[in-house]
């Protein structure tokens, strides 16, 4: 029986410092009997060398087209555009299942390699729960961002340059300092407070220090009414956690920011679920991406009314890589153990079954 192994290829995304494997988890899978293929890597926030110390076989940096197609490659982030086939196995967020932009191309890549696409958004266990997510370091570091944004604007500037911590401490000591010391006095509102990405979002405020009355709490009872919602504009960060699956009545408009005109103290929105292309996107006040170069973009908001930033990074808990790839890749780990018996698995027996039906929604698009 050929030996299990993964080939961890590098992140392309720039910025981006995570990696879905650690030497933590790399050290695991080798015990367990599987090789582990690490391509080299400057960006990423585990050095080579604590890879290579646990017994990984270091590979050229993106090198995986050239790589055993027996060998499944796992990342992170999307890959870099191309009409290039793909005939590997992927094991990676390809955000590409949700009709995003470009949704088909991506799909039809594998379709004409013969390749495989699990995608780790829906690695789901029996019950139907995600065996893995950034959801709460995605919160978390989103939060602080929008407490950034805020100390920014409240100079009269934009935010700039974003650069990851190397620990949640400094990451806190960061944002107080620049918040004069504490977040008292800020109130929040975050949407989806009940998931593991607004359960980030509300500990970050309260370790900046707002009072627990000024983190607004809301979830599918508060939002069942149905929006536009005026709390929105009556806090100063709003952020946005919630998982989108079908259309939902926008939550904010540049109409009532509009109407708000000079009474309305909203001055961030933090997009975590980052559906910018999404066609149900609750958040239509912006159409970008924005980045860790570019942390923001402004908001149309009225001929004489105060700014209102946007932040709608899609990678955001790489503001803490190492302690949000140790999560990750640690609750990813029973999964991966797993593959080996991927046709029998039920996470893997689940991933492959979505794939394939949009698989074949993609090749109708494309004509395939």
């Amino acid at each position: 029986m050929t030996q299990p192994a993964f080939w961890l290829r590098c992140e392309k995304k720039e910025f981006e410092r995570r990696s879905a494997l650690t030497p933590t988890t790399s050290k695991k899978l080798i015990d367990a009997g599987f090789d582990i293929y690490v391509e080299r890597d400057e960006q990423r926030i585990f050095d080579d060398a604590e890879f290579e110390a646990v017994g990984c076989k270091l590979v050229d940096n993106n090198s995986w087209p050239s790589a055993p197609t027996s060998i499944p490659i796992i990342g992170l982030k999307e890959l870099p555009e191309s009409d290039e086939p793909l005939p590997h196995t992927h094991i990676q967020f390809a955000h590409c299942y949700k009709r995003q932009a470009g949704w088909s191309k991506i799909l039809s890549r594998f379709h004409r390699g013969g390749g495989t696409l699990y995608d780790i958004e829906f690695l789901n266990d029996p019950q139907g729960r995600r065996v893995a997510a950034f959801g709460f370091h995605a919160g978390f570091a989103g939060a602080a961002a929008g407490a950034l944004a805020l100390a920014a604007q409240k100079k009269g500037e934009s935010l700039g340059l974003l650069t990851p911590y190397e620990n949640e401490a400094a990451m806190i000591k960061d944002v107080k300092e620049r918040l004069g010391g504490s977040g008292k006095g800020v109130r929040a509102m975050v949407i989806g407070a009940l998931g593991r990405c607004g359960r980030g979002a509300v500990d970050l405020f309260r370790k900046i220090g707002l009072d627990e009355d000024d983190i607004l709490k809301w979830d599918m009872a508060e939002t069942a009414k149905g929006g536009p919602f005026q709390e929105i504009l009556d806090v100063d960060i709003f952020v946005n956690c919630i998982y989108l699956s079908s259309q939902i009545p926008s939550f904010i408009t540049h109409d009532t920011i509009s109407a708000a005109g000079k009474d309305r103290r909203l001055s961030v929105v933090v997009d975590v679920s980052c559906d910018t292309t999404n066609p149900f996107n609750p958040i239509p006040i912006y159409n970008i991406n924005t980045t860790f170069d570019k942390p923001t973009v402004a908001a149309e908001v009225g001929e004489g009314n105060l700014p209102l930033s946007v932040i709608s990074i899609d990678h955001l808990p790489t503001l803490l890589p190492r302690e949000a790839s140790e999560q990750f890749s640690g609750d990813l780990l029973p999964s991966l153990l797993e593959f080996p018996s991927r046709n029998t698995a039920q996470v893997w027996v689940g991933a492959e079954k979505l794939f394939k039906e949009k698989l074949a929604e993609a090749a109708a698009v494309e004509g395939l």
